[in-house]
């Protein structure tokens, strides 16, 4: 009966009611928002990468270790020599091995130089495997496999030629005109940096830079000469050209060598004439968990150079603890919106509590007891806060709908569609819990209102 009442007495009072239902929905919305994003981000974050037991780099931080070769953020301060990854790779237990060469990008997108390990054990999310949307894996150094988003962005479609930058970053002075790349597949989006990534082999990377070496060469070792002495000139002059021609002869037959190691794939940087012969990066996968540790030690006391192995899965709840505080800031402005919306009903209540001072004096006339006028203010205000749940449910499975894709393209961010967790019913019912209590200071003051005072006659 008194919820009934409760009903006609909040529709009787639509305008005030809707205003503060939309406020407390929005700030319903924020709040499930905020921490659907929070939990969605963590769990991204964490499974940005999966499966791989150990990131070896040259010797630094941890963290930054994990920011350069997972997150693509940052450069490493120095390189890891191809003979220390051979030995590693080669240490008993190691099942897989995925070597990473960063440094050159693609009109800001960043390019990773590696292997066919990287299609084959690479992992994301819950240890899942990486797929192409179109296309297929390099082949050759002349191919390039693009990340979902680069495509996407850029508008790339399969078979294109594309030229790589050296450097990192949106501007590039100088480009690898020479060695044009053709676009053999695109990745499916994974949510992860690997979408804003460029794929190609390792040995494409040592061909643009020792072609650019040698043509720098090239140009700084040629003779300067003067115009003082003709006959001395031309004859230098002549002499320059026969050894030109020499040495044209001897570069395009070390070309041609090079050329016929580079068409093979699986040729390494130590395969290369004139390589660094390094690599920025290296992943391992073993065969049984009691490797890790073991290996990781042998790693990090390794003697040639100086070199450090970390856990990723360790690394990165390290770093998610240094943002611990923003999630609480955001937290709490949440949480200061739900409590200025309560405090918008409260007003409300008490606004119109002096209007109807008269109705309540007729409930009482007619029988209403205190205690049932009590519970007919409280019961109102449980119910606003209710439906203003509801409707805050609702816009928030709108906005989840609507945000899904942008959050996961532009930030890598993928939010599931799913059902309330028991978190975020547990913040629903504190929400109800404080309309509750709000509702009851107005309830309070409405007990105590005499039949002679509603029904006093003012002048």
């Amino acid at each position: 009966m008194l919820i009934k009442l409760a009903w006609k007495s909040t529709l009787n009072r639509k305008a005030s009611v809707a205003l503060t239902l939309v406020t407390i929905a929005i700030s319903v919305m924020l709040l499930l928002a905020v921490e659907r994003v929070r939990q969605d981000a963590k769990s991204s974050f964490a499974n940005t990468i999966s499966g791989t037991d150990l990131i070896v780099g040259a010797r630094t931080g941890d963290i930054q270790l994990l920011l350069s070769s997972v997150f693509r953020i940052g450069h490493a301060n120095n390189a890891v020599q191809w003979q220390s990854y051979e030995y590693i790779k080669a240490q008993r237990g190691v099942a897989w091995s995925i070597p990473i060469s960063l440094g050159d990008s693609h009109k800001g997108f960043a390019v990773l130089g590696t292997d066919d390990n990287y299609f084959k054990h690479y992992q994301y999310g819950k240890k899942q495997h990486l797929t192409f949307k179109a296309g297929r894996a390099f082949h050759n150094p002349q191919e390039v496999v693009l990340g979902a988003t680069v495509a996407k962005q850029l508008g790339y479609k399969l078979g294109q030629k594309i030229v790589i930058s050296h450097g990192m970053g949106n501007t590039s002075f100088h480009h690898h005109d020479d060695n044009p790349l053709v676009i053999s597949g695109i990745l499916a989006a994974t949510g992860t940096p690997v979408d804003k990534t460029l794929h190609v082999p390792l040995s494409a990377i040592e061909k643009m830079h020792s072609t650019g070496h040698s043509k720098t060469s090239r140009q700084i070792s040629r003779p300067q000469h003067t115009a003082n002495h003709d006959d001395e000139h031309e004859h230098e002059h002549e002499h320059e050209h026969e050894h030109e021609h020499e040495h044209e002869h001897e570069h395009e037959h070390g070309s041609t060598n090079n050329s016929a190691l580079l068409h093979n794939l699986n040729s390494t940087p130590g395969d290369l004439i004139g390589s660094t012969k390094q690599i920025t990066a290296f992943l391992l996968g073993f065969e049984s968990p009691l490797y890790t540790l073991q290996v990781r030690r042998n790693i990090n006391l390794y003697k040639d150079e100086p070199l450090l192995a970390i856990m990723p899965g360790v690394t990165l709840r390290e770093l998610w603890a240094m943002l611990d505080i923003v999630e609480k800031i955001l937290l709490l402005i949440t949480l200061a919106v739900v409590l200025i919306s309560l405090l918008g009903m409260l007003t409300s209540l008490l606004a119109t509590l002096n209007q109807r001072r008269r109705e309540l004096a007729i409930l009482r006339s007619v029988g209403a007891r205190p205690w049932h006028i009590f519970t007919l203010l409280v019961s109102e205000a449980i119910l606003i806060t209710v439906l203003g749940c509801i409707f805050g449910v609702a816009l928030f499975y709108a906005l989840l709908i609507a945000a899904q894709s942008a959050l996961q393209s532009q930030f890598g961010v993928v939010l599931s569609f799913s059902p309330l967790s028991a978190y975020e019913l547990t913040l629903l019912s504190v929400i109800i819990g404080a309309g509750t209590l709000i509702g009851a200071i107005p309830a309070a003051r409405a007990y105590f209102y005499s039949l002679a005072d509603g029904m006093q006659i003012k002048t």
